[in-house]
């Protein structure tokens, strides 16, 4: 069993910088990704930065160019840092581990509240 625990959620005024953290312990024999969606209410959950170990990795439209995703594997943490938020990023952020061993899995962490406001 894969457990995930996101932190550094908060509120932010626009144009500031967040960086989440999430925890992930438990046996994970092979990785698949490791990345941060996030879900606005109303809406549905979207992907916002996906990696594999930290150097390949891939972001939404929305966030690039703002948001660095990076991993330490020493550590088994995955992080965000959130740079020039605006309003639209103000949504409930996951963590997300997809595994392929010793189970095909899809984990998910419990959701950190990023609220970007004046």
């Amino acid at each position: 069993q894969v457990h995930l625990v996101e932190s550094g959620g908060g509120l932010v005024q626009p144009g500031g910088s967040l960086r989440l953290s999430c925890a992930i312990s438990g046996t994970i024999l092979r990785l698949n990704t490791m990345g941060w969606y996030r879900q606005a209410p109303g809406k549905q959950r979207e992907l916002v930065a996906v990696t594999t170990d930290g150097s390949n990795s891939r972001y939404s439209d929305a966030v690039r160019g703002r948001f660095i995703i990076s991993a330490d594997n020493a550590k088994n943490t995955v992080s965000l840092q959130m740079n020039s938020l605006k309003s639209e990023d103000t949504a409930v952020y996951y963590c997300n581990v997809k595994t392929l061993l010793p189970l095909v899995e899809d984990y998910w962490g419990q959701g950190t509240q990023v609220t970007v406001s004046t």
